[in-house]
Protein backbone atom coordinates (compact mmCIF):
# COMPACT_ATOMS: atom_id res chain seq x y z
CA UNK A 1 0.00 0.00 0.00
CA UNK A 2 1.15 3.53 -0.75
CA UNK A 3 0.82 6.67 1.36
CA UNK A 4 -1.59 8.09 -1.19
CA UNK A 5 -4.13 5.44 -0.12
CA UNK A 6 -3.77 6.40 3.55
CA UNK A 7 -4.25 10.09 2.80
CA UNK A 8 -7.25 9.29 0.59
CA UNK A 9 -8.79 7.50 3.56
CA UNK A 10 -7.87 9.83 6.44
CA UNK A 11 -7.75 13.12 4.59
CA UNK A 12 -4.98 15.56 3.90
CA UNK A 13 -5.63 18.13 6.62
CA UNK A 14 -2.40 19.14 8.33
CA UNK A 15 -2.26 21.37 11.38
CA UNK A 16 0.67 23.75 11.16
CA UNK A 17 2.15 26.29 13.52
CA UNK A 18 4.32 29.33 12.89
CA UNK A 19 7.94 29.08 14.10
CA UNK A 20 7.49 32.27 16.15
CA UNK A 21 4.58 30.83 18.15
CA UNK A 22 5.07 30.35 21.88
CA UNK A 23 5.11 26.98 23.60
CA UNK A 24 1.82 27.92 25.25
CA UNK A 25 0.29 28.35 21.78
CA UNK A 26 1.82 25.04 20.74
CA UNK A 27 0.28 23.26 23.72
CA UNK A 28 -3.12 24.79 22.94
CA UNK A 29 -2.97 23.72 19.29
CA UNK A 30 -1.87 20.15 20.11
CA UNK A 31 -4.74 19.91 22.60
CA UNK A 32 -7.33 21.57 20.37
CA UNK A 33 -6.60 19.24 17.46
CA UNK A 34 -5.82 16.18 19.61
CA UNK A 35 -2.59 15.44 17.73
CA UNK A 36 0.93 14.55 18.80
CA UNK A 37 2.88 16.75 16.40
CA UNK A 38 2.54 19.86 14.27
CA UNK A 39 4.34 20.81 11.11
CA UNK A 40 6.15 24.10 11.58
CA UNK A 41 5.42 26.38 8.64
CA UNK A 42 5.18 30.07 7.91
CA UNK A 43 2.67 29.61 5.08
CA UNK A 44 0.98 26.21 5.61
CA UNK A 45 2.71 24.86 2.51
CA UNK A 46 6.47 24.88 3.11
CA UNK A 47 8.08 22.92 5.94
CA UNK A 48 10.40 24.69 8.38
CA UNK A 49 10.39 21.85 10.89
CA UNK A 50 8.23 19.57 12.97
CA UNK A 51 7.48 19.80 16.68
CA UNK A 52 6.16 16.94 18.77
CA UNK A 53 5.18 16.11 22.31
CA UNK A 54 8.66 14.70 22.76
CA UNK A 55 10.19 18.09 21.88
CA UNK A 56 7.97 19.70 24.51
CA UNK A 57 9.06 17.22 27.16
CA UNK A 58 12.72 17.96 26.41
CA UNK A 59 12.08 21.71 26.56
CA UNK A 60 10.29 21.51 29.90
CA UNK A 61 12.91 19.18 31.36
CA UNK A 62 15.92 21.21 30.27
CA UNK A 63 14.92 24.88 30.26
CA UNK A 64 14.28 26.96 33.41
CA UNK A 65 11.51 28.96 31.69
CA UNK A 66 10.18 26.92 28.76
CA UNK A 67 7.22 29.26 28.23
CA UNK A 68 9.69 31.92 27.12
CA UNK A 69 10.78 29.77 24.19
CA UNK A 70 9.45 29.92 20.63
CA UNK A 71 8.54 26.84 18.62
CA UNK A 72 11.60 27.45 16.41
CA UNK A 73 13.84 26.91 19.44
CA UNK A 74 12.60 23.39 20.18
CA UNK A 75 11.47 22.05 16.79
CA UNK A 76 13.25 19.41 14.78
CA UNK A 77 14.65 21.25 11.76
CA UNK A 78 15.77 18.26 9.71
CA UNK A 79 12.44 16.71 8.82
CA UNK A 80 12.12 13.34 7.16
CA UNK A 81 9.42 13.64 4.50
CA UNK A 82 7.89 11.04 2.22
CA UNK A 83 6.30 11.23 -1.23
CA UNK A 84 2.75 10.04 -1.96
CA UNK A 85 4.24 7.03 -3.77
CA UNK A 86 6.13 5.78 -0.68
CA UNK A 87 5.22 2.26 0.40
CA UNK A 88 3.77 1.82 3.86
CA UNK A 89 5.97 -1.17 4.80
CA UNK A 90 9.15 0.71 3.93
CA UNK A 91 8.05 3.83 5.80
CA UNK A 92 7.02 1.79 8.86
CA UNK A 93 10.56 0.35 9.02
CA UNK A 94 12.18 3.79 8.69
CA UNK A 95 9.94 5.26 11.40
CA UNK A 96 10.72 2.37 13.73
CA UNK A 97 14.47 2.50 13.10
CA UNK A 98 14.73 6.29 13.45
CA UNK A 99 12.26 6.49 16.33
CA UNK A 100 9.84 9.11 15.07
CA UNK A 101 6.08 8.88 14.85
CA UNK A 102 5.01 11.52 12.31
CA UNK A 103 6.02 12.02 8.69
CA UNK A 104 4.89 14.90 6.48
CA UNK A 105 3.94 13.87 2.96
CA UNK A 106 5.13 16.17 0.18
CA UNK A 107 4.99 16.50 -3.58
CA UNK A 108 8.08 16.67 -5.81
CA UNK A 109 8.43 20.41 -5.17
CA UNK A 110 8.43 19.89 -1.39
CA UNK A 111 4.92 21.27 -0.84
CA UNK A 112 3.03 19.84 2.11
CA UNK A 113 0.26 17.42 1.06
CA UNK A 114 -0.53 15.69 4.34
CA UNK A 115 0.92 13.94 7.35
CA UNK A 116 0.88 10.33 8.51
CA UNK A 117 1.49 8.96 11.96
CA UNK A 118 2.71 5.54 12.96
CA UNK A 119 -0.88 4.93 14.11
CA UNK A 120 -2.18 5.63 10.60
CA UNK A 121 0.35 3.21 9.16
CA UNK A 122 -0.38 0.46 11.68
CA UNK A 123 -4.12 0.88 11.06
CA UNK A 124 -3.65 0.51 7.30
CA UNK A 125 -1.39 -2.51 7.75
CA UNK A 126 -3.92 -4.18 10.06
CA UNK A 127 -6.61 -3.58 7.43
CA UNK A 128 -4.43 -5.25 4.82
CA UNK A 129 -3.81 -8.23 7.10
CA UNK A 130 -7.53 -8.59 7.85
CA UNK A 131 -8.33 -8.58 4.13
CA UNK A 132 -5.69 -11.25 3.53
CA UNK A 133 -7.05 -13.33 6.42
CA UNK A 134 -10.59 -13.13 5.05
CA UNK A 135 -9.39 -14.13 1.57
CA UNK A 136 -7.51 -17.12 2.99
CA UNK A 137 -10.49 -18.17 5.11
CA UNK A 138 -12.72 -17.98 2.01
CA UNK A 139 -10.25 -20.05 0.08
CA UNK A 140 -10.03 -22.67 2.83
CA UNK A 141 -13.76 -22.91 3.51
CA UNK A 142 -14.95 -22.66 -0.09
CA UNK A 143 -12.10 -24.45 -1.83
CA UNK A 144 -10.85 -21.50 -3.88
Amino acid sequence: MKLSAILASKGSNVVTIDPTASLRELLLELTRHNVGALVVSTDGNSISGIVSERDLVHAFASHPDPYSLAVSEIMTSEVFVAPLEAHVDELMQIMTDRRFRHVPVTDDAGSLLGIVSIGDIVKSRLGELESEREALMGYITHGG
